[in-house]
């Protein structure tokens, strides 16, 4: 439930409140979108692996390392400790990422499999129902506000005209959101087919 106190003639609050709750949900899409392995490589994949080293409890992989993907198929790590290079190569072994890392005692070397085309076709599919969920997700967000403002109108703390300017004000933000969960997913579909 959206806790916000609708003043007449102040819509700015109304807005930073739609925007913010809706940006979550396009930042919640972009954290999805990530783990979608679409054949491309990005060092988003493995900075979060837990990495157990020097008895002390495991830390992301990110924080041990330098991460890079110099070709479109590889990811590479190089460890700020040398000291740590088998423990990350014994752990991305035990990781369900299902690539075998190469190690040359200074870098560890991931080269991603080429994704089939029926692999694309059904990650494209998974893709279109993750932004079917964040639009789901943008309308339901749009109904609590829209209960919000039709509650305000009803107790008769803001006007008519107030009420309208708000509704407005929601759909075009509302919009605004829908066409973006579109552009993010058009440019990962092409990514997707591309690779």
């Amino acid at each position: 439930m959206i806790e916000l106190t609708l003043t007449e003639n102040e819509s700015k609050p109304f807005e930073q409140a739609i925007n913010a709750e809706m940006d979550k949900t396009i930042q919640h899409y972009f954290g999805e979108l990530i783990k979608i392995r679409t054949g491309r490589a990005h060092t988003s994949m493995i900075e979060d692996i837990p990495i157990s080293c020097y008895g002390a409890p495991p830390v992301p992989l990110k924080g041990l390392a330098a991460l890079s993907a110099p070709e479109v198929r590889l990811l590479t790590i190089q460890p700020w400790d040398p000291g740590i290079i088998d423990d990350i190569e014994r752990t991305i072994i035990a990781s369900d990422l299902g690539i075998a890392p190469v190690n040359d005692g200074k870098t560890i070397r991931l080269r991603l499999p080429e994704v089939s085309s029926e692999r694309r076709e059904e990650l494209i599919k998974i893709l279109h129902k993750k932004a079917e969920e964040s639009k789901i997700s943008i309308r339901n967000i749009r109904k609590e506000f829209h209960n919000l403002i039709r509650d305000a109108k009803k107790e008769k703390t803001i006007s008519e005209n107030f009420f309208n300017r708000l509704m407005d004000i929601l759909q075009k933000i509302t919009n605004k959101f829908i066409s973006q969960v579109d552009e993010i997913t058009k440019k990962k579909e092409q990514e997707t087919r591309m690779v």
